[in-house]
């Protein structure tokens, strides 16, 4: 058994150890957000964050995983209420098969966790290993200008009584 911290929640899993993570998470988890693309890291359909790093989930055995912090697609937002990556992605209709989609959020969200007011040239730079065979990096890129405005304005708000 190998225990895993995803999306701050810790899951038990009953695999080999160099089992890829993308299959852990879609096969024994039901995690689906992550995608089968290549499956030799060149395409990063499966990309997730590891300890804040954006990571080709079908290249990394979970023997790798234990005691760090694994997140999702899942882990940013719901239908209902999507994180700020998730909902500028919508808005600025930046899926169109919507395959790479997922992996690009997440490649996206470590960028901005590290940078919340990136160029254009760095967000291109930083989103390049993710490719998408629609087309709309121009529609990412503007996804990503907006979700490091949205962020940041979140991050200025003063906080109201009682929170912390």
């Amino acid at each position: 058994m190998i225990e895993l911290d995803i999306n701050g929640t810790k899951r038990s899993v009953d695999a080999e150890a160099d089992t890829p993570l993308l299959y852990v998470l879609r096969d024994h988890l039901a995690m689906n957000g992550a995608k089968f693309g290549c499956g030799l890291g060149q395409c990063g359909a499966c990309t997730v964050m590891v300890d804040g790093e954006a990571v080709f989930s079908c290249m990394t055995p979970v023997s790798v995983l234990a005691g760090r912090k694994i997140r999702t697609i899942e882990g940013l937002g719901t239908v209902e209420q999507p994180g700020a990556l998730q909902r500028a992605f919508i808005d600025e209709q930046a899926a169109q098969c919507g395959y790479c989609i997922a992996g690009m959020i997440m490649r996206a969200q470590a960028l901005l966790e590290k940078n919340s007011s990136p160029s254009d040239a760095e967000i291109r730079r930083h989103m390049m290993p993710n490719l998408c065979r629609c087309g709309t990096h121009m529609r990412i890129v503007k996804a990503v200008r907006r979700a490091a405005q949205t962020m940041r304005a979140e991050a200025d708000k003063p906080k109201s009584a009682g929170q912390t």
